[in-house]
């Protein structure tokens, strides 16, 4: 059950690699990206195929060097991670002390990690006894001093990487008002609380083992129960490290799905009025699958481009359309939709611009709320009857 586990977690590590790598190149994100690559290349190493395959291979036990190796790799792209997201403060302001921990890492992580991997690789090669490719290798090499050192390095490195990083995080989940970052940093300071259980734990465990050595079951069961531990805590910071990121998706997915709402409309009134846009609208397609603006951004435009063509509109009809439509539909949305068609149509048939027509908008707090009454509009536009937007138009130029 174990091994399935290891397996989903590797995949589930590796896809999130693949989506940070698609994700941008500044040093934020190419720090998280090769933290990714790091963890998904150790987790691969621990699946059951890949270990026995390195372990029998030409170098005994390859696959806990390599495994160490790139989980090293990646603890020291979160130390840059951390760097890059707390090492900056305002020249004229206080240094705060999560500035203050990141600056010191900064001097610091490099030459640590080097020294880690040297002692490491050097322990490795010399007093780690390999005569016999090994499984499970804390369990296998439980109570021999070769092994407890080289692998007390490793959970050192490992352990205080983890406790900077539940500090920063930690910090930061207290800091935090924004709901969906505060939970990633909940999951993410989480997560490394249990590197610390994981990697200390495991590193009294063996030296304890040195004193009195334990059965092979009560081995393996320390060794999985804490494995175990170690695939949530990858779960954990997968999924924390997501859910910023995926707040930000799915604004986006909002806001592109807002423009192919608002876009019938919208295509409407800047073709009456082409001076409004920036440029020429193009093809729903065209508009929707651009790249060169955020649809954030777009949208952000189009509720102002909608906004000026229907103060233009307002100079081309007569004072009583509004009532006109409020009349004729059942609620404020529908009454706004007519207005405009019938607005529109006064000025493709030459209406001369006059003073300024009544025109209600109900008053929005923020821009989600001018986007949601923009889409009642916008569904309540593409249902009128121009015929009808006519008639409403005739009569309330009869009734001026």
């Amino acid at each position: 059950m174990l091994d399935i586990a290891g397996y989903l977690v590797a995949a589930l590590m590796t896809a999130v690699a693949i989506w940070r790598a698609l994700g941008g190149s500044d040093a934020r994100r190419r720090s998280l990206w090769g933290c990714f690559v790091g963890f998904s290349i150790a987790l691969w190493t621990k699946t059951e195929i890949v270990r026995t395959g390195l372990n029998n291979s030409s170098i005994t036990d390859a696959s806990i060097l390599l495994k160490h190796y790139s989980a090293g790799a990646a603890i020291l792209a979160i130390m840059y991670y951390i760097v890059a997201v707390y090492g900056q403060y305002p020249a004229d302001g206080e240094m705060a002390r999560a500035v203050r921990v990141a600056r010191v890492i900064q001097r610091a992580a490099t030459k640590t990690a080097l020294a880690s991997f040297a002692l490491m690789t050097i322990t490795f090669f010399t007093i780690v006894d390999r005569s016999v490719p090994s499984d499970r290798f804390v369990s296998d090499h439980a109570g021999q001093w070769g092994a407890t050192a080289y692998m007390t390095v490793f959970y050192v490195y490992l352990g205080s990487a983890s406790a900077i990083c539940l500090y920063q995080w930690a910090g930061a989940f207290r800091r935090e008002e924004r709901r969906l970052l505060r939970v990633g940093l909940g999951m993410m300071a989480f997560a490394m609380a249990l590197g610390v259980l994981y990697s200390f734990g495991r590193m009294l465990a063996m030296w304890v083992w040195l004193a009195d050595r334990p059965s092979v079951t009560a081995a393996r069961g320390i060794e999985s129960s804490t494995e175990a531990m170690q695939l949530l805590l990858f779960v954990l910071f997968a999924l924390g490290v997501s859910v910023p990121a995926s707040e930000q998706g799915l604004r986006r997915a909002r806001a592109w799905w807002a423009l192919s709402r608002l876009y019938p409309m919208w295509h409407e009134l800047m073709t009456a009025f082409p001076a409004i846009p920036m440029e020429p609208p193009r093809s729903r397609y065209r508009e929707l699958t651009r790249r060169d603006m955020d649809a954030e951004l777009r949208l952000d435009r189009w509720i102002h481009d909608v906004a000026d063509a229907i103060e233009k509109l307002r100079h081309h009809v007569p004072d009583d359309l509004m009532a006109a439509a409020k009349e004729q539909t059942a609620h404020g949305a529908a009454a706004q939709a007519y207005w405009i068609r019938a607005a529109l149509a006064a000025k493709a048939g030459g209406a001369p611009a006059g003073p300024v027509a009544a025109f209600e908008q109900p008053a929005a707090t923020d821009q989600d709320g001018e986007v949601a009454w923009l889409r009642r509009v916008a569904r309540e536009y593409g249902k009128s009857s121009p015929a009808r937007a006519q008639g409403l138009l005739a009569a309330a130029e009869t009734a001026a």
